[in-house]
């Protein structure tokens, strides 16, 4: 007989959750806001205790329906949010802030109190995002099982990681858990307990990239993991479920590493057509869609582990992507596309047609990511623009070919620089994607990626310091010859060292990086504050009032933190407020009420 657990014992495991994200956040600051409130708390049910409980049943459900809980999203905490301590974005301004507020004369001084009049009307320049692009695994996953017809209910991972998660009501077959932003053992752990805490009983199925690659230890360390489906899961999933509601075979599902009694099964791989499938479809409005244009990836740069969780590459045809594009525009009102891609841009030939066969066909404008060497000549430039792209995200990495060769990029110093230079020459936003500290990377090599940033580069930029996230990076075929060490090979936030630098060097350089571009050059914003708001944040105007608009604000934002004098910074407020005041951005009186409205 099962034993109740206590619920001094659910309190442990609850406090357990929060802990593991505030520990998170003394290391990285504060978390992303969460999306969702959940209403209601669910009681504790009855479970076993210890991962040794015998194997977990399956509550009744009706012939040849199964109901299940889906639990998916982001990982608990946001690495950048630190370095905007002390600033004036998000919360009140420290003691210093407000003194130098005071000297400015401008003590009541809010940025959200920015404006611009556009058509007779005042509107805040700080605009809320109108929405976010839902999370894409949960997107998939959510879309897969309505096409299946088996009945869902879906928990936020999000919810889990603070411990605002509640149970919705009724039982449940089994629980989907998609482990896409799980990074890490301890993580996966915290879902798992919290999912044997309020469903004893029932089995998980987890699937995503990391029990994709770590599906063995998955299963070995928790007997309440069943099974694992293992990369594409539009096939693997709905049989899964009808295998299970209707206590058929398993064993001829594919992809699906599974419990047979005392034995695991390893059931043979198949691969999804991606461009004869259908695309996953969104339920109502939806003003932001996130796209999957292709799964796997042709490179194999030593940094990056998603080749090995999806090794073969397959894409999406041109005329599949702005069919998919225009109906979501027409179905659900779609006003952006967010590619999500590592490489939208490959291959060359689907990009050129693309760009022929977008314009004219009613898709919404679009985001995506691009690697340097495909953005190579002023009529690509011109074709993403009449094809409605918004911004590219562009992975550099490094001003430094010895670096950029460790990391197997396969691109050049010379093929980043012109990129960049194409881009800004042709007024296209781009946001450019830098790294301090990749293995074998000397403080010396690092700076001609700094000197690069600080005197000649353009645009949006983000500096990341490398962590090690996964032991199956490729990085490790080369531990012996640059000497890489990691504390713990499955924690972004673990000590490392290797040849070149440790972490601790590699974050005071990310943070000198930061500091001196955002201070020295005048047409570099950093990527980092404006994740809240509305892009373009004067929509009629063009690129480059914008981002120079976003530049006062950075620093209007930063004075408290980039002068520690309080008369220096009160004079940066006031140089700041001028410089936005040419560009047709003002103060607005306090209570005076502004338009939030999406422009």
């Amino acid at each position: 007989m099962r034993r109740v657990h206590p619920s001094h014992k659910i309190r442990q495991l609850e406090d357990k959750h929060r802990d593991v994200t505030d520990k998170a956040r003394s290391k990285v600051g504060p978390a992303r806001p969460w999306r969702h409130i959940r209403r209601l708390r669910r009681y504790a049910r009855k479970a076993p205790h210890g991962r040794g409980a015998d194997r977990p049943e399956i509550l009744p459900q009706k012939a040849g329906i199964m109901r299940v809980l889906l639990l998916s999203g982001l990982g608990p905490a946001n690495l950048n949010f630190a370095y905007l301590q002390g600033s004036l974005f998000g919360g009140q301004p420290d003691a210093h802030g407000r003194e130098a507020l005071r000297r400015s004369g401008h003590p009541d001084l809010d940025l959200r109190r920015l404006s611009f009049t556009r058509s007779g009307r005042s509107f805040a320049l700080l605009r809320p995002r109108p929405a976010a692009a839902p999370h894409l695994t949960t997107v998939t996953l959510r879309s897969i099982l309505r096409s299946c017809g088996h009945d869902f209910a879906a928990v936020d991972l999000e919810d889990v990681w603070t411990g605002r998660a509640v149970v919705p009501p009724g039982d449940f077959g089994a629980v989907l858990l998609s482990t896409t932003y799980i990074w890490n053992a301890p993580l996966l752990a915290t879902a798992v307990d919290w999912i044997r805490s309020r469903l004893p009983g029932v089995r998980v199925i987890t699937g995503g990239q990391f029990t994709n690659l770590k599906f063995m230890r998955a299963l070995n360390d928790h007997t309440e993991i069943f099974a694992v489906v293992r990369g594409d899961g539009e096939t693997a999933l709905p049989k899964t479920l009808d295998a299970l509601a209707a206590g058929g075979d398993l064993s001829t599902v594919p992809n699906l590493v599974w419990r047979d009694g005392p034995h695991l099964r390893i059931n043979p791989v198949e691969y999804v057509d991606i461009d004869g499938h259908p695309s996953p479809g969104f339920t109502g409005e939806a003003p932001v869609i996130p796209y999957e244009s292709m799964r796997g990836c042709p490179f194999d740069c030593k940094f990056c582990s998603f080749p090995a969780a999806s090794p073969k590459w397959r894409y999406k045809s041109a005329e599949k992507i702005r069919d998919d594009w225009a109906g979501y525009a027409e179905v659900n009102g779609a006003k952006s596309i967010d590619a999500m891609d590592s490489t939208f841009t490959i291959p060359p030939t689907r990009l050129r047609r693309l760009l022929e066969i977008l314009p004219g066909s009613g898709a919404p404008p679009w985001d995506a990511f691009s690697r340097a060497n495909t953005i190579n000549s002023p009529q690509l430039v011109e074709g993403l623009r009449e094809a409605r792209c918004a911004q590219l995200h562009i992975g550099f990495e490094s001003m430094n070919d010895g670096t950029l060769k460790r990391m197997s990029k396969r691109v050049s110093v010379k093929q980043n620089r012109r990129a960049i230079e194409l881009l800004g020459d042709g007024g296209m936003s781009y946001h450019g994607l830098f790294m301090v500290g990749y293995p074998g990377e000397t403080p010396e090599m690092f700076q001609d990626t700094m000197d690069y940033l600080t005197g000649d580069y353009r645009g949006y930029f983000s500096v990341a310091r490398f962590s090690i996230t996964d032991e199956t990076m490729p990085l490790w075929q080369d531990k012996e010859e640059l000497r890489i060490v990691a504390q713990d090979a499955t924690d972004p936030a673990s000590p490392w060292s290797h040849i070149g630098m440790d972490s601790d060097e590699a974050a005071r350089l990310q943070k000198e990086t930061l500091d001196r571009v955002r201070r020295g050059n005048d047409h570099a914003v950093l990527d980092l504050w404006q994740y809240d708001y509305a892009p373009r944040l004067l929509p009629d105007h063009d690129h480059a009032t914008n981002l120079a608009v976003e530049k006062c604000v950075e620093r209007l934002g930063m004075a408290p933190v980039d002068h520690p004098d309080p008369d220096a910074a009160a004079e940066a407020v006031r140089v700041q407020l001028r410089r936005l005041g040419a560009l047709g951005v003002g103060l607005s009186p306090v209570g005076q009420e502004l338009c939030h409205d999406a422009i």
